[in-house]
């Protein structure tokens, strides 16, 4: 059985940060109210990431001064899928981007079509 990396969670942000870091700056301009933050464990089990909020496509003239939209990170699922600190990195590059899409109103049927 193959074992499982541990990554502390300073080292696990500062990987969260470096993916977003990637995310090309035309679509971070136009990311609005939106918070990413680590969480050790899901709400349930086998989610690697979460996205809580209203998706850019569907908000209207109706929305102000609401709490930020939310994207989870989850730490521990994703370490327990994950051998290699690089397959962690290339995990949480994944996980964001994936969470990043729902933010733009992407559903999970569009991601996958499109290869994630």
């Amino acid at each position: 059985m193959a074992s499982v990396i541990e990554v502390s969670r300073e080292r696990f942000e500062e990987l969260v940060a470096e993916a977003l870091d990637t995310v090309p700056p035309e679509l971070t301009r136009v990311m609005d109210n939106v918070v990413v933050v680590v969480v050790d464990d899901p709400p349930e089990p086998d989610l690697l990431g979460l996205y809580t909020g209203v998706p850019l496509t569907e908000r209207g003239g109706w929305y102000a001064g609401v709490l930020p939209d939310r994207i989870e990170i989850y730490r521990h699922p994703i370490c327990s899928i994950c051998e290699t600190e690089d397959d962690v990195v290339e995990e949480v590059q994944i996980t964001v981007v994936h969470e990043i899409a729902h933010h733009f109103g992407i559903d999970d049927d569009r991601l996958h079509e499109l290869g994630w």
